[in-house]
């Protein structure tokens, strides 16, 4: 009885330590996956760099044509975070038909701005050159991303330095809870990404808008306090001003993280996020063939 208490114990101050030094990841561990989804590879390398690797799902039980791709980039300041931590949102989307990849990114303070974006850019041309051997159908890319990941999405979908003429295979962008426009520079976060880069307004997303662009879907959160909702309203304008459609969502009662997590299945009634994201991914990028 003793051993069992203290190994009851040992468990909960593992988990409570886990949490503690990532909870993104402990929320994974623990929370339920969609069973409509399966990883079909893991830790495929893009690049030399042991952060330059990617995991891919896909539908468990995927018929007939080639699917469409999201590839999804996760948040965490720009120096922090494993795509370790977001199987629940590879399996999730997934399960609503889609081929899905979740690279990895170098981070702060090993690298700044723009290393992130061109290991963004260095997953995407992965996935165009080889996704189809998945399932996936290269011309039919959606780029998503929470957080810092969607401003790397958002710099690919919408500045042509990064991916130039390949950026023709994305046909839509889905933000959620992005930053797009955070000029001055006021969090200790982003003066370490961005402010050793000598023209910082070539850093937002919003400097890059053009028309002809991808369409956008831009999710944001009312009770978000990190990453303010001018954000999306500043590249939503942007992207109306260029005649490119952009949808912009707020969820009510909903915070930074909630946004995120919403897509987990216990949690799904906080907001209809992942239902917005796919609803959008079908409709810029179709269906299987």
């Amino acid at each position: 009885m003793k051993f069992a208490l203290g190994l009851l114990v040992l468990l909960i101050a593992a988990l409570f330590i886990s949490y503690w030094l990532s909870p993104l990841h402990t929320f994974n561990t623990l929370v339920p996956k969609d069973g409509g989804a399966r990883k079909v590879a893991a830790s495929v390398a893009f690049g030399d760099d042991a952060r330059q690797a990617l995991d891919i799902y896909a539908p468990a039980n995927a018929e007939g044509g080639a699917l469409p791709v999201i590839v999804f980039f996760y948040g965490g300041s720009w120096d922090s975070g494993t795509r370790h931590g977001y199987d629940f949102a590879g399996r999730a989307l997934a399960a609503q038909g889609f081929v899905v990849v979740i690279p990895d990114y170098r981070l702060v303070p090993n690298v700044h701005y723009p290393a992130f974006v061109e290991d963004g850019a260095s997953a995407v041309r992965w996935v165009q050159a080889n996704i189809a051997d998945y399932g996936g159908d290269a011309s039919r890319l959606v780029l998503s991303g929470h957080s810092a990941g969607a401003y790397i999405g958002a710099m690919l979908a919408y500045d042509d330095r990064w991916l130039g003429d390949a950026r023709s295979a994305v046909r839509g962008f889905a933000g959620l809870a992005g930053p797009y426009d955070f000029l001055p520079l006021d969090t200790a976060a982003s003066r370490a990404a961005f402010g050793e880069w000598p023209r910082l307004e070539e850093t937002q997303p919003i400097s890059w808008v053009e028309a002809g662009a991808p369409p956008a879907l831009i999710l944001t959160g009312a009770d978000d306090t990190t990453v303010k909702a001018h954000n999306g309203r500043s590249l939503a304008e942007r992207l109306t001003d260029r005649d490119v459609v952009a949808q912009e969502v707020e969820y009510a009662g909903v915070d930074h993280i909630d946004i995120l997590i919403a897509m987990a299945r216990p949690l799904r009634g906080r907001a209809p996020v992942l239902h917005d994201v796919a609803q959008f991914a079908r409709n810029v990028a179709g269906s299987s063939d």
